[in-house]
């Protein structure tokens, strides 16, 4: 079955589809709006208990994919002792980055540089550190948020495909994460320089951040925006972006910066704001 899910997937008009799906999901159409919304609570189990508004309440479906959590409803762990988790989801993998590579999945791996979008010596700066790879489901609470206090740095958005990023695509397609459409973030702070990778996936309709850019989804060349000097500051467990449907959060620190918390692995659910990892420079 997964194996037939991957060969669709190689065939489909991906672009085509997140176009199509996105058209659907910013309809205000009450009817139409609704019924998405209603269906996808039913079909995902969607716990609507703990967000701030209710059905009826949402001026799209996109205004309900994104929607806002109940104040506490993510208490934060200590930002001064841990990194945190940026999201809700399951652990896909993590590890050191060695040799430039990340692991994906067993017998896959990619380039650091690759899913940054930056220059040989940038991607250096990464050797020897860790990286944790994060996937949302479609049930899952989908704004990102700071794993830990930082500057923005700069950004780069890279288009590429748009496969799923589900285990069974992980585990077939040969690096996923750095052929995907995505948009890198890099900060500085106490904890070094840092990435936060925002990975689209199949039918994605958008990525969007909480401070202004100039990149498009679903566009054709990169866009690279240097944000040095506009002080766009953030603390541990603060909003940075969203996914218009979708997708995975790819996390990069720099050696000596990060220790992932023992028994961390593959599979384990996280919630936005829980510690993932000590603080190894606090």
């Amino acid at each position: 079955m997964s194996s037939a899910f991957i060969a669709l997937q190689h065939i489909l008009p991906q672009h085509a589809l997140s176009r199509f799906a996105g058209r659907l999901a910013a309809s205000e159409t009450p009817w139409l709006r609704d019924r998405l919304i209603r269906r996808f609570v039913a079909a995902y189990g969607v716990d609507l208990s703990e967000a701030a508004r209710g059905i009826g309440q949402f001026a799209s479906f996109n205004d309900f994919f994104t929607r806002e959590l109940k104040p506490g409803a993510r208490p934060l762990a200590d930002g001064a002792a841990f990194i945190l988790s940026p999201a809700d989801g399951a652990v896909s993998q993590l590890g050191p980055i060695s040799g430039g590579r990340i692991i994906q999945a067993k017998g896959r791996d990619y380039a650091a540089q690759e899913i940054l979008g930056c220059s040989a010596a940038e991607a250096a700066r990464f050797e020897g550190g860790s990286f944790i790879t994060i996937y949302l489901s479609p049930k899952d609470y989908h704004r990102v948020h700071m794993p830990a206090r930082g500057t923005l740095a700069e950004t780069t958005y890279i288009p590429g495909d748009l496969y799923s990023v589900n285990t069974a695509t992980a585990a077939g397609v040969d690096r996923l994460f750095a052929r995907n459409e995505r948009l890198s973030c890099r900060f500085d702070g106490p904890d070094g320089h840092f990435a936060s990778v925002m990975v689209g996936a199949m039918i994605v309709a958008g990525i969007d951040t909480v401070w202004p850019n100039t990149f498009r989804t679903h566009a054709s060349a990169p866009v690279h925006e240097d944000f040095t000097g506009k002080a766009h500051d953030f603390a541990a467990g603060d909003e940075m972006g969203r996914f218009y449907l979708g997708s995975t959060v790819v996390l990069l620190f720099e050696p000596g910066r990060v220790g992932w918390l023992d028994g961390l692995k593959p599979g384990d659910l996280l919630r936005m704001g829980q510690a993932i990892g000590r603080r190894l420079s606090a």
